[in-house]
């Protein structure tokens, strides 16, 4: 690592201690992402953050024990060589709600942080860029429905994030802009979501989490992927967009019985479902679509979060404004590239001159 290390930086980390814990766990054979390795998870991340030179971590505060853990790790000896940063403990009383989320992110933008690590899945994410402005975002994957953020070593995560939030990696070359989904309700904005956004005839919330196809009307997605699990699985099985490509898409939906195209999707762990496509269109940036039903409600990132009714206006408008990402290949190739980190000794000018 290259001496020279600018000092001052703060990284933000949100690990959500309900993220790959919800009903989802019951209905399919999705898997249970344990306390025990977020808490792993944020040492190691400890370990790289420090190494770049951030000198304070900023943890939003839970009532699973996830931040006690933490707290018991911070009295034991670090391995030899690691330097942590300081660990600060937001100060406020969690309600084990998404407000949390909010509320500590917002503190964490307050306080100047130069990067937010996100340990959750889709809807932790989802929560975190409605209030994160322009601090770039690095998603570790420990949710149930896991497309936006990625499936990556937290130790690697932490070089990328520090690099950042030092400065060491101009943000302009190692982040990038996300697309969002903006619902817009009686002329204002009142959500949006990250990866997909779907309409149910249901009437209620419910349950949030949505693992079932029946009742599905009208699904938007921001990008589609292939080889993703959730609703936008069933996009990407039919016309895969990537996260750079200046569109969407919006699917209408109906039964399979009297559908043009039946896709086979895999809307959850373990849960592969038919659904029927009745047409399948671009959705470009800037565009508002009215939805097909009156009454419903509507699911952000695989979430139920919002009922509606026959006397609201509601659209669905796709926004280049979304949250900042850093790409964490791309952020250390750089690294690589400008030899932050190669330290050179005088033993190797050495052998190299007896060499020569």
């Amino acid at each position: 690592m290259a001496n020279s290390q600018p000092r001052g930086a703060k990284v933000g980390i949100v690990a959500n201690p309900a993220a790959g814990r919800d009903i989802r766990r019951l209905v399919a054979q999705a898997s249970v992402f344990p306390i025990a390795e977020k808490r792993n998870m944020m040492t190691r991340a400890f370990s790289a953050l420090g190494m770049t030179g951030v000198d304070e971590v900023m943890l939003m505060p839970d009532g699973s024990g996830l931040n006690d853990r933490i707290r018991h790790a911070l009295k034991l000896p670090l391995p030899e060589g690691q330097v942590w940063p300081k660990v600060t403990f937001i100060d406020f009383e969690p309600e084990d709600s998404p407000a949390d989320t909010l509320r500590a992110v917002r503190f964490m933008v307050e306080q100047g942080v130069g990067a937010i690590m996100v340990l959750g899945g889709d809807g932790t994410n989802r929560l975190v860029a409605r209030v994160a402005g322009d601090v770039p975002l690095l998603s570790l994957s420990t949710g149930t429905n896991n497309v936006f953020p990625a499936v990556r070593e937290a130790t690697i995560a932490g070089l990328a994030a520090g690099l950042v939030a030092t400065g060491r990696v101009d943000l302009k070359e190692a982040c990038y802009r996300n697309k969002a989904l903006r619902l817009v309700v009686n002329g204002a904005v009142s959500d949006l979501a990250l990866v997909d956004l779907c309409i149910s005839d249901e009437l209620f919330v419910g349950s949030k989490a949505l693992w079932r196809a029946e009742g599905l009307d009208q699904l938007f997605v921001s990008f589609a992927e292939a080889d993703a699990i959730g609703l936008s699985s069933i996009a990407g099985l039919i016309r895969p967009v990537s996260r750079r490509a200046p569109f969407g898409l919006k699917l209408d939906l109906c039964p399979p019985a009297r559908a043009a195209n039946v896709v086979a999707a895999p809307i959850a762990p373990g849960i592969i479902v038919e659904v029927g496509i009745e047409a399948v269109s671009a959705l470009s940036t800037g565009d508002s679509v009215p939805l097909r039903l009156r009454r419903g409600v509507v699911a952000l990132d695989g979430e139920r979060e919002v009922e509606f009714a026959p006397a609201d206006q509601v659209m669905v408008r796709l926004a280049e404004d979304g949250p900042l990402s850093i790409d964490i290949e791309r952020t250390m190739t750089l690294a690589a590239q400008h030899g932050l980190f190669v330290r050179e000794t005088h033993a190797l000018r050495g052998v190299g001159a007896r060499t020569a």
